[in-house]
């Protein structure tokens, strides 16, 4: 293979006594390994390059930066079909000459605002002296016409533009529109795609026809540019954007920046509700800023009412989990032939079942948590690792033979509908209902044709969906969210209900949001009655410096698991004890997590607050030397030790 092996080129080999995989060619050397036996590469896959400089400089970073091994980014980076040892070979067209003409005649007929054409002067500006910009627009302001017109300008400058979206439930919509102005320049990439069309979209990236535009979700990043141009990060304060499991736990919004860079890119930044660490970043002048106050043609932000739920009950007024006010709006709603949207953040019927008498809750096995109760397949199952189970006939305690449902899903909330308004249409998109990328379409597809009157959903209804008949939006519990033990907890609340809120009168009214809580005078919930993004900014900001949290220090969790609690628990306090040397008061725990066990495996954390002026490389060094150390020990030969940078 001499004189054909190249950097970059994919290549089979043995690992095992009987297994072969396919690797990518790193480096070429040659220098013989001492004390190891050498194999012989089996099959080279690839005559030219599969994987570009670009892309090695990327995923070295990242493997860096978020402290994982390089084969996990590998893993991540490349579509399924093209990590086993066959190769396929595509044949791409090259764009028609008159493409660039027909894109330019559909964005004429559209047009922009006087808001939108004045925004998208000041972000071309802002790019003259700043990589990065935050285009600031409130929920229906109109940026997806915004960027159509940024990416044209880069297309016709012959640069590739990627578009990031958070989720996949958002590129239906926007995939059509996107598509009636960009045709076949565009390509789409992401996981509910199969194997072999992701595939086909990397192999035409690295060929000499290359898609000008990417439309994709966090995974796009890792996907090959010939002249990146332009990263637009749309909803880019979304949670989202981290992936959380398996490694590499990276931030897509994060590692984009970095992409951009590598590139010579702009990167845009769009959100009706920008992070923290993004917002104070533009305030302090590190970005590019720039704002959109009003909706496209001038419509008024829905107007949002807070019901105090602890009122409703005590007078007897509630129907369920519905505020009478809720109620009348949406019998308002309906009667005007107007679409309403429910948002209930948990799936299921209810949260858990627990026996009238004694008490007794089903629990998950191998997890520390209760089973929630799926009513339609009248089961238990487990959110975190999958475990299902029936409803036993009696409980195991007492022999009590009923049992109550707690809580409230998703599920409970479309019975009680089809009890209070038996001639209304409903649907429900969670993540029973739209598992797949056709069911998430078809429930979309289906309300936007006005086939239901009433879309019952958890987070996936708030994402940037356009549904232009919808006139009232129910929050029926807004304090779940607002009660989660995290430091975050109000920034991501204000972000989901704003986000929801903006699903209200998108067409032709204002609309009218119904927010219930038993906190109605707390200061968060007035904040997001009001909109007022910038007061709570500003006084999360000032608990967050008190106490040493992001934006102004960085935080770094460690996690390790064993399926030995008590040894899990000595190994942590030792690793906490190391840290402690190197890092001082910088390093809280070990603690136990909220949930403390899944799939079998005992769970501690360790936290680690980082000021943003230590060396990153430093930081990272002295970290994998103590996990190393711990590592080494005999009794942790089954231990799992990792390291989540950036935690959301």
């Amino acid at each position: 293979m001499q004189g054909q092996l190249m950097r970059g080129c994919r290549v089979v080999v043995p690992l095992g006594k009987n297994k072969t995989y396919v690797g990518v060619v790193l480096r070429l050397h040659g220098r013989r390994p001492q004390g190891v036996e050498v194999k012989d590469i089996h099959e080279l896959i690839d005559l030219q390059p599969t994987v570009s400089e670009q892309q090695f400089r990327l995923w070295q970073w990242i493997a860096d930066y978020y402290m994982c091994p390089l084969g996990d980014v590998l893993k991540a980076a490349l579509p399924g079909g093209m990590k086993r040892p066959i190769g396929r070979k595509y044949q791409f067209i090259e764009d028609s000459g008159s493409m660039l003409r027909e894109i330019n005649d559909q964005l004429e007929r559209k047009g922009l605002s006087e808001a939108q054409r004045k925004a998208y002067k000041q972000i071309c500006h802002e790019f003259e002296t700043k990589d990065i910009t935050l285009l600031h627009g409130v929920t229906s302001s109109g940026k997806t016409e915004i960027y159509m017109h940024i990416i044209y300008k880069y297309i016709s400058e012959g640069r590739q533009v990627l578009y990031l979206l958070p989720e996949i439930a958002l590129t239906t919509q926007i995939t059509e529109r996107l598509r009636a102005v960009f045709g076949d320049s565009m390509g789409v990439y992401h996981s509910k795609f199969t194997e072999k069309v992701r595939e086909e979209v990397y192999q035409r990236q690295i060929s000499g026809h290359p898609y000008r535009l990417i439309l994709g979700v966090r995974s796009s990043v890792f996907l090959p540019f010939r002249d990146l141009g332009l990263i637009i990060v749309d909803e880019e304060h979304d949670a989202s954007y981290k992936q959380q499991e398996p490694a590499p736990r990276y931030h897509a919004r994060n590692v984009a920046m970095m992409l951009a860079k590598m590139y010579g890119a702009k990167t845009l930044l769009g959100t009706a509700t920008p992070s923290f660490e993004t917002y104070h970043l533009a305030k302090k002048g590190r970005y590019g800023y720039v704002e959109l106050t009003e909706r496209y043609l001038g419509l008024q932000l829905p107007a949002v009412t807070v019901v105090d739920m602890k009122e409703e009950q005590r007078k007897k007024m509630a129907v369920g989990a519905f505020s009478s006010r809720l109620l009348e709006a949406m019998r308002g709603a309906l009667s005007r032939h107007q679409q309403v949207i429910l948002f209930q953040n948990r799936r299921g019927y209810s949260s858990f079942m627990e026996c009238k008498q004694c008490g007794w809750v089903p629990r998950c096995p191998h997890c520390d948590v209760s089973l929630t109760y799926h009513k339609r397949r009248q089961l238990l199952t487990c959110h975190y690792c999958g475990y299902t189970t029936r409803l036993p006939e009696q409980c195991p305690c007492c022999e009590e033979k009923k049992f109550t449902d707690v809580g409230l899903g998703t599920e409970k909330v479309e019975d009680q509908i089809r009890e209070i308004f038996p001639d209304a249409k409903t649907l429900r998109m969670d993540l029973d209902t739209a598992k797949t990328r056709s069911q998430f379409e078809q429930i979309i597809n289906d309300f936007s044709a006005h086939e239901a009157d009433i879309l019952i959903g958890t987070q996936m209804v708030t994402k940037g969906l356009d549904f232009s008949d919808v006139s009232v939006v129910g929050v029926l519990n807004a304090d779940t969210m607002l009660n989660q033990p995290d430091f975050r907890s109000y920034e991501r609340s204000f972000q989901t209900l704003s986000q929801v809120a903006g699903r209200a009168g998108r067409k032709y009214e204002a609309g009218e949001v119904i927010l219930q809580t038993k906190h109605a005078d707390s200061d968060i919930v007035r904040q997001i009655a009001q909109n007022d993004y910038w007061g709570m900014f500003y006084q999360q900001m000032t608990e967050r410096r008190d106490f040493k949290y992001p934006p102004f220090q960085r935080l770094i969790y460690i996690y390790l698991r064993h399926r030995d609690g008590d040894l899990l628990e000595h190994v942590a306090i030792d690793m906490a004890d190391r840290l402690r040397k190197v890092f001082g008061d910088r390093i809280l725990g070990p603690d136990c997590p909220p949930v403390g066990r899944i799939q079998s495996l005992h769970i501690r954390k360790i936290i680690l607050k980082v000021e943003p002026t230590l060396s990153t490389d430093k930081v990272r060094q002295a970290l994998l030397q103590v996990k190393q150390q711990i590592m080494s020990q005999p009794m942790c030969k089954n231990m799992n030790l990792f390291f989540d940078v950036d935690p959301m």
